[in-house]
C-alpha cells in the first residue's frame, strides 16, 4: 500500500488557504489545516475534505504568536501520530496572511511588525520548528504576491515582507536540497476573496481596473491558485524547485 501524502496547510479556513486544501484533497492528499479564529470554518472544510475520502483535520495557530509553537508542535505530532498513523508531513504550504493597505508616509511601525511577524518572521520560524516533520524528498511552498513585481501605492510594507518570503525560498531551496525538499513560492495577483476587506470582489471599479490590466481580462478567483499548489506538491513537480511562480493571468506586463 503507498503512503498517502500529508499536506499542512496554514490558514486553511477561507479565501486561498481552503481552495488549496481542497485542491490538494482532490489531488488525493490528506490535510492538515490551521485556522486562528475561525473554527467552524475550518471544520467545515475538514467535512469537505472527508466527502472526498480523504483525511482532514483543523488544528488552531497563530502564526504571529511564535511563544504558541512548542505546543502547536506537540499537537501536530499527536495529531500525525493518532489520526494519520503517520510521523511526518509531506508538505509545507505558507498561506496564513493578511493585508494592510496604508500609504509609505502614513505606515505605522505596528502596522511594519504585523506584517513582518506574520509573513516574513512567521514563515521564518515555523519552517525552522516543522523541519524535523517534514518528510525529505517532500516540498515547501510560501506565497507572495503579484505586489512583489509590480507597484501599487498603498503596499509598501506588505510587499516588502514578500520580498524579503522570496529571498528565503531561494536559500531554503539551496539549504535543503540535500534532504531533496523542494521550496518554491506562488504569487498570486489581484484575487476575489475576503482579503483585506473583499476590495477586490466587491468594489466594481478596482475589479474592472485590474482586469484591464490583466492579459487574461479578469481578476483572479481562488481556483486559479489552490490548483497550482496542489500541482506543486504533486510528483509531477519534482524537477520544480526555488522558483516564483506567478499566478495572475499575466497582470501589468
Amino acid at each position: 500500500m503507498t503512503h498517502t501524502h500529508i499536506a499542512l496547510v496554514t490558514g486553511g479556513s477561507r479565501g486561498l488557504g481552503r481552495n488549496m486544501a481542497l485542491s490538494l484533497a482532490q489531488k488525493g492528499l490528506d490535510v492538515i489545516l490551521t485556522y486562528q479564529s475561525k473554527k467552524e470554518a475550518a471544520e467545515a472544510v475538514v467535512r469537505e475534505i472527508e466527502a472526498m475520502h480523504r483525511k482532514a483535520v483543523a488544528l488552531p495557530l497563530e502564526v504571529a504568536a511564535f511563544q504558541t509553537y512548542p505546543l502547536f508542535v506537540d499537537t501536530l505530532a499527536t495529531t500525525l501520530r493518532e489520526k494519520f498513523k503517520s510521523t511526518r508531513i509531506d508538505y509545507l504550504i505558507h498561506n496564513a496572511g493578511m493585508g494592510i493597505h496604508a500609504p509609505f508616509a502614513e505606515t505605522t511601525e505596528t502596522q511594519f511588525d504585523q506584517l513582518m511577524n506574520v509573513h516574513l518572521k512567521g514563515v521564518f520560524f515555523l519552517t525552522q520548528r516543522l523541519l524535523p516533520w517534514v518528510q525529505d524528498g517532500g516540498g515547501i511552498i510560501t506565497v507572495s504576491t503579484g505586489l512583489a513585481r509590480f507597484s501599487f501605492p498603498g503596499y509598501a510594507a506588505y510587499a516588502a515582507m514578500k520580498g524579503g518570503v522570496e529571498t528565503l525560498t531561494r536559500y531554503l531551496a539551496k539549504e535543503l536540497g540535500s534532504r531533496k525538499i523542494r521550496v518554491n513560492t506562488v504569487a498570486p495577483g489581484a484575487i476575489e476573496t475576503d482579503f483585506g476587506g473583499g476590495a477586490v470582489r466587491d468594489n466594481k471599479e478596482l475589479n474592472a481596473q485590474i482586469a484591464s490590466i490583466t492579459a487574461l481580462g479578469r481578476v483572479g478567483r481562488p481556483d486559479d491558485i489552490g490548483s497550482v499548489v496542489a500541482f506543486l506538491c504533486s510528483e509531477e513537480a519534482r524537477w520544480v524547485n526555488a522558483q516564483r511562480i506567478e499566478v495572475s493571468g499575466g497582470m501589468m506586463l
